[in-house]
């Protein structure tokens, strides 16, 4: 007997459950060793999982729509189509599959081992050359729209074709007709077809609340709870500083044209900072303090269908500040989308929270779970000071916050990280562009 339970997968280090958001495959479909066959909704991202057999889909146990505990089966494969029946009676019988001990579960698209990481793309296939890939959203508009996606470019990480690019081409009307059809005029049969407008992601529509009525959490709403509950127990103690922005605004101002963003200056003056801080880049550990080899900047971004993401500016320090805004802008765009992958949002080494364009003047962040440090962002505002000459001038200032872990980090080390950041962004903010 050949028949293999399908696990639902842990997709981040602090997910516990998984939703299904659709199956790329249905009953009774063939199957193949590392293909899609279901995505999965985790607390941080939507995920395409593929399976390690090859086979037929032979029962669903858990429906788009339904949760599932991670490690719990969610579908049977049959190695042959004469076990399909033989499936259907073990899960209405609520028995195991006859696997092996060390059968592995279905891998989260995206995280192959770091043994072959040629093979693994940024958009979590495991694929090889000549293979198409595309997500499941893009297979079944491409099989509504009837659009063939061999004739696609994708426009996804690693030319993944993603369904923008299927809704583009349909729109466009310029999907190739499968027989030629003399045209007013030749047109080069090896022209590529020209990429989709920049886009924005479509926001997941929100339940409306209604008087009376309990709207269950979703699954990014719960994780939030979670990591909000689990730093209780952790004694931490804030600090606020006022510094001057006038240099940094008027740099922007100066390279905002060029792509860059605020959050992406924010970011780089931090991280640079936190180069001569390593302390306030590390975290706590039972064995003691974890000082991280990188400084990766966690940034806060809410989402619309509710719940809050992290997407992370990796190397932050190190990478160019135009380089640092276009991968900003990219992170943004995917998290929206729910497109993440898992080092995108949990390899953070210290975070930001930025609410400063809603007005804000200040406001204390709450310390993430694993992290040393949150600095908390208000608005830059006009404010009259006293001068160096004795006068009074108006200069833009911002308040920022730090939330620190204080069995690690104590009030002294806050501080001078503080008196450092505003020291670079109030004397020295154009080297944040070298």
């Amino acid at each position: 007997m050949s028949i293999h339970e399908v696990f639902m997968p842990a997709l981040s280090s602090t997910m516990t459950e998984g939703k299904i958001v659709s199956w790329v495959k249905s009953p009774g479909d063939k199957v193949e060793k590392g293909e899609t066959v279901v995505v999965v909704e985790s607390d941080k991202a939507d995920m395409d999982v593929e399976t390690f057999y090859e086979g037929f889909l032979a029962h669903i146990i858990v429906e788009a729509g339904e949760t599932a505990p991670v490690g719990s089966a969610i579908a049977f494969i049959a190695e042959t189509e004469a076990e399909i029946e033989q499936a259907k009676s073990l899960a209405n019988s609520g028995g195991a599959a006859a696997t092996t001990t060390s059968s592995p579960e279905p891998i989260p698209a995206g995280t192959a081992s770091a043994a072959t990481p040629a093979l693994a793309s940024q958009n979590g296939s495991n694929h090889k050359e000549g293979r198409l890939v595309a997500s499941p959203r893009a297979r079944k508009l491409a099989k509504e729209l009837k659009v063939d996606l061999t004739t696609l470019q994708g426009s996804g990480p690693h030319g993944r074709i993603v369904a923008e690019d299927v809704e583009a081409l349909s729109n466009q009307g310029k999907q190739p007709a499968p027989a030629p059809v003399a045209p007013a005029a030749p047109v080069p049969t090896s022209a590529p077809v020209a990429p989709p407008a920049p886009r924005t992601p479509a926001p997941t529509p929100t339940v409306a609340a209604v008087p009376g009525q309990i709207v269950p959490l979703t699954t990014f709403q719960n994780a939030v709870v979670r990591n909000m509950v689990a730093t209780i127990s952790v004694p931490v103690f804030r600090v606020g500083y006022t510094i001057t922005t006038d240099g940094l605004d008027k740099l922007y101002k100066q390279i905002k044209s060029k792509g860059v963003t605020m959050t992406a200056l924010l970011a780089k003056a931090v991280a640079v900072t936190l180069q001569k801080h390593p302390l306030l880049n590390a975290s706590y550990s039972e064995q003691g303090i974890v000082y991280h080899s990188d400084i990766n900047i966690s940034v806060a971004v809410a989402m619309d269908d509710g719940g809050l993401i992290t997407p992370v500016l990796q190397n932050a320090d190190a990478v160019d500040i135009y380089s640092l805004s276009r991968t900003w802008k990219s992170l943004v765009e995917r998290a929206r989308a729910k497109q993440l992958q898992p080092q995108e949002y949990n390899s953070g080494t210290f975070t930001l929270s930025n609410l400063g364009m809603f007005g804000v003047d200040r406001f204390d962040a709450i310390l993430p779970p694993g992290q040393g440090s949150i600095l908390a962002i208000g608005a830059s505002r006009p404010q009259v000071v006293a001068t160096a000459d004795g006068l009074f001038g108006v200069r833009q200032q911002m308040q920022v916050n730090i939330t620190s872990d204080h069995r690690i980090i104590y009030g002294a080390h806050a501080a001078a990280f503080l008196q450092d950041l505003a020291k670079l962004i109030e004397t020295n903010p154009q080297s944040l562009t070298m």
